[in-house]
């Protein structure tokens, strides 16, 4: 019995690095991204847009100044640091001067210079506090400077990110620790735990604004593109809807004159050559356009679809419907102008379709109206015009369960006839469609 020894393979190269020493590395990479590269980049604070729930409620100029508040509000603060600070106990009046200005600048430097203004509010400490006479519980910052750096890191981290606020938290705790440590922890009353207690308890606040702001942001985001999906969906059905029904009605025609072409030579007697040749190539070309249409038509049709046994409605069967909408409570009647003639089938479907739409609308969104349903034929084409009344008891008006496409549906059907349409209220509370479906005349179609 033999005993194998397995060896594993060398390695040249570095040795590898633990995961606490690719953790630490990542650490140190992030605080150098975030507090040192481009540390002083110009990015100034932009005005508030506005459609904020106050700015809302504004008109005309004062909504023009409103948008520059948060600028405003940031020079407010600076100057109460400022104010706080030139109050401090200081070695002669120039040294109060500079005090405020120690206090002034990093907050307003916020509004140009974000991750800047926290290096110089850094600095500008432990200047502060050479500056004073007395230290007493104010050690290692003083009034000016605790408000001023309090601000700072608040508004540098509304206009960073959290793990920037969490940085500038953790260089601040460590110059604090650092500097009572320095002092030997008792000559003077230390004020790190205060500034970190307080710091942490704005930042924490921040940082759970902006994730709801994101949030509220990622879900508005999300609800356009639903909304969107929703609109493209309905719409791709109601275009397999239509082209269903246009299947049903060129594939009847085309069948037609498959069958006329094949019929019509046995209906002449001794029919010339000529005129067999002539329809048998008829019947040919109906043949193959009606397998062409089937096949590029036939992948809009769902595998349980089945072509329905009745013709497809038309404008003779217009009373049927209006009968129907009565039954339902809607009280509507028809006007027809015109002299009436026979339309091509697809313009008399998508008529019918329209119609039967703009009531059942009329149904949902007006209960008790009135509505009216006229018709012209005119020379180019033919005319539609539904209108309804003002709803009598608007209370009775409820939340439709339908996803709000109707007049998507109507307007795709005009805009495939070369249609022109208007949908829109009118004047004493009602609505109003009117639809044009243009016609090519007889002489038109020949030419």
């Amino acid at each position: 019995m033999t005993e194998t020894t397995q060896q594993l393979p060398q390695t040249g190269g570095a040795k590898p690095r633990s995961p606490e020493f690719r953790l630490a590395a990542d650490a140190l990479r992030g605080l150098r991204q975030d507090l040192f590269h481009d540390a002083f980049a110009y990015r100034p604070l932009p005005p508030s847009t506005a459609d904020g729930p106050l700015t809302r409620r504004l008109k005309g100029r004062a909504r023009e100044y409103a948008a520059w508040s948060p600028h405003a509000l940031i020079t407010a603060v600076g100057l109460f640091a400022m104010f706080v600070a030139t109050n401090d106990e200081a070695r002669s009046a120039g040294s109060n001067v500079i005090l405020g200005l120690l206090a002034l600048v990093p907050v307003l430097l916020t509004m140009v210079r974000p991750i800047g203004a926290f290096w110089l509010s850094m600095a500008a400490t432990p200047v502060a506090t050479a500056l004073a006479t007395e230290f007493d519980d104010e050690w290692p910052w003083r009034n000016g400077s605790f408000l001023c750096h309090l601000s700072v890191l608040a508004i540098v981290a509304i206009r960073t990110r959290p793990r920037t606020a969490a940085w500038m938290w953790a260089l601040t705790a460590v110059y604090g620790i650092g500097a009572t440590s320095l002092a030997g922890g008792h000559a003077f009353g230390s004020n790190s735990a205060q500034m970190l207690f307080l710091s942490a308890l704005v930042l924490l606040g921040v940082a759970v604004w902006q994730i709801r702001r994101e949030a509220r942001q990622e879900v508005t985001a999300q609800q356009t593109v639903t909304a969107h999906e929703r609109s493209r969906r309905t719409l791709l059905e109601e275009r397999t809807t239509i082209a269903r029904e246009l299947h049903d009605v060129v594939a009847h025609h085309m069948s037609v004159v498959a069958i006329q072409a094949e019929a019509a030579p046995y209906r002449v007697e001794n029919p010339p050559p000529e005129l067999e040749r002539a329809f048998v190539t008829i019947r040919e070309n109906a043949v193959a356009a009606l397998t062409e249409l089937r096949r590029v038509l036939g992948v809009v049709r769902a595998e349980d679809y089945e072509a329905p046994d009745a013709p497809q409605p038309t404008l003779a069967d217009m009373d049927a419907l209006l009968a129907n909408v009565r039954d339902a409570g809607l009280s509507v009647e028809k006007a027809v102008t015109g002299a009436v003639r026979e339309l091509p089938q697809g313009v008399e479907l998508s008529a019918y379709r329209i119609v039967q739409e703009a009531l059942s609308n009329t149904l949902r969104h007006a209960p008790g109206a009135s509505a009216r349903v006229e018709i012209g034929y005119v020379l180019g084409g033919l005319g539609l015009r539904i209108v309804n009344g003002p709803t009598p008891e608007p209370s009775l008006v409820k939340p439709s369960p339908g996803a709000g496409h109707g007049i998507t549906g109507m307007r795709e059907r005009v805009s495939m006839l070369n249609g022109e349409m208007t949908a829109a209220p009118v004047d004493d509370g009602g609505y109003e469609v009117t639809v044009f479906l243009p016609v090519p005349s007889v002489s038109e179609g020949e030419a």
